[in-house]
């Protein structure tokens, strides 16, 4: 069973999403608490899953991805196997950078990043509609974004 974080735990967090890069003095420093302490407190934090991962973040665009789209699908579930080989079939896709399952009136969606109009028409044409068991899609063009944040208060 995890453990709850307490008011300790919380404050590393928060310093810890407030700047991951930081070395472990720095955060330590600005958590209240000694090095050794926040290293012990980091390291339970890992084991029973609180933190699950320090991760760099891209930004595409930067890199020349200027079209991203989110697409909801409906599958044809007929088929017992569909959702096995659609999630398969969309893994192999390179420029799908993210799945999700849902309940209710959309079964998945797929967020798919291009380089421009021409690029995304292609990845279309050519890898979203040969998707298998697909019912029905729906596409929304990203415009922009006005919040993206995993942080809660803690």
């Amino acid at each position: 069973m995890k453990s709850m974080p307490d008011a300790t735990d919380r404050r590393i967090l928060r310093q810890l999403l407030a700047d991951p890069e930081a070395p472990n003095a720095v955060l330590a420093g600005r958590a209240g608490v000694t090095p050794a302490s926040l290293w012990r407190r980091l390291e339970r934090m890992r084991e029973t899953g609180v933190i699950a991962a320090i991760q760099s973040r891209i930004d595409w665009r930067a890199l020349g991805w200027e079209v991203e789209v989110s697409l909801r699908f409906n599958l044809d579930k007929t088929n017992p196997r569909a959702f096995d080989e659609f999630m398969a079939a969309a893994r192999d896709v390179p420029e799908v950078i993210e799945i999700q399952t849902f309940l209710g009136s959309v079964d998945l969606r797929l967020s798919v990043i291009a380089r421009d109009m021409a690029h995304w028409q292609q990845i279309y044409r050519d890898r979203i509609l040969t998707l298998p068991h697909v019912s029905d899609i729906d596409a929304l063009m990203l415009v922009s974004t006005i919040k993206d944040s995993t942080e809660l208060a803690l």
